[in-house]
Formats: C-alpha cells, structure tokens, sequence
C-alpha cells in the first residue's frame, strides 16, 4: 500500500518558487511541484492564466476574511478540495461557469 505514496518521482514533490503579482505586489510562493500542476489545471479549467486565478483567489480570501493568515496553507486545501470534490465531477462544470461570469465581472 505504501508504494503508491513511497514510489513518488523526488521531482513531484520537490519544492518550486514562483514569483507572482498579488495586490499589485510582487511576491513568492514556494510549493510543491504537484500543487502547482493542480493550481495550474484549476486555472486552464477557468480559462485564466495561473498569475490570475491566484490573484483572484487572494482578493477573494481578503473579501471573505479580511486576511490571509497563510496564503501558501490555503493553496494546498484549495488542491485538495479540487481534487476531492471537483475534478471528474459536475462540480467542474460549474466552477467553469461561474469563473467565467467571475472574471468576466472583473474585466469591466
């Protein structure tokens, strides 16, 4: 059983920094290097590049509460809750949908 997990390339979980624009500032992520194909699947889903959907994300989370006490800690979730309860799902469907009346919204 544990081979699945043992049995990983180094590279997938080897970490990666990205520098990207949140807020209009310049700033790094360092994640691993499976999260960012996901976070980057999640942004090819909602027809956006990466740097926007993160930024989109951000400014949602500030909405939402105010702050982000560990921005990298809720990329990781997110990953995890896309994986869980979206992909292969009609879940993709609707992020789909409402990413293009999201950022469509935000364009004007």
């Amino acid at each position: 059983m544990c081979r699945i997990f043992s049995a990983q390339t180094a590279e997938r979980y080897a970490y990666q920094t990205r520098s990207i624009r949140l807020g209009g500032h310049a700033t790094s992520i360092r994640l691993e290097a499976a999260f960012w194909e996901i976070l980057e699947e999640i942004a090819l889903l909602q027809n956006v590049t990466l740097g926007r959907f993160l930024s989109k994300l951000h400014n949602e989370v500030l909405e939402f509460n105010g702050e982000t006490m560990n921005f990298t800690s809720l990329l990781r979730c997110a990953c995890l809750t896309y994986l869980a309860d979206v992909r292969g799902q009609d879940e993709g469907e609707k992020l789909q949908r409402e990413a293009v009346i999201a950022f469509h919204h935000a364009a004007e």
